[in-house]
């Protein structure tokens, strides 16, 4: 009987099986997005480049058959997620800004044709495809942020404005009014 057989025929995975499957089950759950790639028609040496820009962004890219993939998934607690895991799959697992594996992959598709996006996950919920490309369009924290303090700073700095010009309309009328006593004097 073989190693790995059971005696019922299933077969039961090996050590290093259990390893990769604990270790992408942690990356899931410390993950604030990932997405689901086809990473096929890709050399080593494309895949690497890859690998280095998303680096990067505090993204890791990897390489896992779908049974562990899906076995990772229903570890992380994320079952819904599992069902999307089929064929061979390359996984962008991102730990910071929510949008930025989506925002690499998509314009490394755009330029390269290649490595499809085919779903996502974020905080917990599943996206398809298109899901993925709007995230991808999101810009980053650092400037929805920025943008929201405009946002919220506008209607200040117009009522600054507003009080500046009753300020300065004030102090011109109480100079003209000056004026016209000290002439009447």
């Amino acid at each position: 009987m073989p190693v790995n057989a059971a005696e019922d025929g299933e077969v039961r995975a090996g050590p290093r099986k259990h390893e990769a499957v604990a270790r992408l089950a942690d990356k899931l759950t410390r993950a604030t997005s990932a997405v689901v790639t086809d990473y096929r028609g890709l050399t080593v040496h494309q895949l690497e480049d890859l690998r280095t820009k998303l680096r990067g962004e505090d993204v890791d890219y990897v390489i896992v058959k779908n049974t562990l993939a899906r076995r990772a998934a229903d570890a992380a607690g994320l079952p819904q997620f599992s069902e999307v895991l089929a064929g061979p799959v390359g996984l962008a697992v991102g730990y910071g800004d929510l949008a930025a594996p989506a925002r690499i992959l998509s314009e490394y598709f755009r330029v390269n044709k290649r490595l499809p996006s085919v779903a996502g996950l974020v905080e917990g919920t599943v996206l398809d495809a298109a899901g993925v490309r709007t995230l991808a369009e999101l810009p980053s924290r650092e400037v929805l942020l920025s943008q929201l303090a405009g946002t919220l700073l506008s209607p200040l700095t117009q009522l600054a404005a507003s009080l500046d010009s009753i300020t300065a309309t004030f102090a011109s009328t109480l100079e003209a009014y000056r004026d016209k006593l000290a002439a009447a004097a």
